[in-house]
């Protein structure tokens, strides 16, 4: 039903949620000194866009109704009425619009539990 594979969702799930918290991507391997916030915070701002711009055009019209979905814009039976909607609004905004979303991780993932999919077995260190 979905054409974002599952993966690249869990990963802008946990894009979205270390730019929501502000908490940089962890690296164990790193001697670097720890990046100043707003540093980090434009690292991970810039780290979801461009997970976000690297999906295709329905793909990304896909995402936009995931959220809506998971905020409570659409219920579970008005996801072709969403996804319409997603198309008819598609533009080069989108990342902007998602980026700026608050709780976006929250509703992708109450979107895809609605639709009966689930990313537990993407864990941070498989991605």
């Amino acid at each position: 039903m979905l054409t974002v594979p599952l993966e690249t969702l869990a990963y802008i799930i946990i894009k979205a949620r270390e730019y929501d918290a502000g908490i940089p991507e962890p690296d164990a391997e790193s001697d670097a000194e720890p990046l100043a916030a707003a540093e980090r915070d434009g690292l991970n701002r810039q780290e979801l866009v461009d997970a976000i711009n690297s999906l295709d055009d329905e793909q990304r019209i896909e995402l936009l109704a995931l959220t809506w979905l998971g905020r409570g814009d659409y219920g579970k039976e008005e996801w072709r009425a969403a996804l319409a909607e997603a198309r008819r609004i598609h533009d080069a905004k989108e990342a902007d619009y998602l980026v700026g979303t608050p709780l976006l991780a929250d509703y992708l993932e109450e979107a895809l539990a609605q639709l009966g999919y689930s990313i537990e077995d993407y864990e941070i260190g498989r991605l």
